[in-house]
């Protein structure tokens, strides 16, 4: 058998949102495609968007907001709350700030 290989990929790491908040959510469609449209703006010039995956629930089940989490921020086990699609790209910024956890 050949060993393992370690390979980088030409995307950004994927956008992960909990399908169960967000078929929950007041404003699901306005919310999926904010989400959308941030991750494409947060491609480097001329690089591939980062996935938006659609996962099962994480566990934390919020009332009224749908959990997202991705990039350094899902390494660190980070998760953003977004209620409405203003909310969005503050929180993907959120996720994708250094790896150092702030006190």
């Amino acid at each position: 058998m050949a060993s393992p290989a370690l390979v980088k990929p030409r995307r950004p790491a994927p956008v992960f949102v909990c399908r169960k908040c967000l078929k929950r959510s007041d404003d699901a469609k306005g919310i999926k495609t904010a989400i959308k449209r941030a991750a494409g703006h947060a491609a480097s010039a001329g690089g591939k968007p980062p996935r938006v995956v659609m996962t099962s629930c994480f566990g934390l089940c919020p009332k009224r907001a749908v959990v997202v989490t991705g990039g350094v921020g899902a390494a660190r086990g980070d998760y953003a709350l977004v209620s409405s699609p203003n909310d969005v790209p503050g929180a993907l910024r959120l996720l994708q700030l250094s790896p150092h956890r702030s006190p």
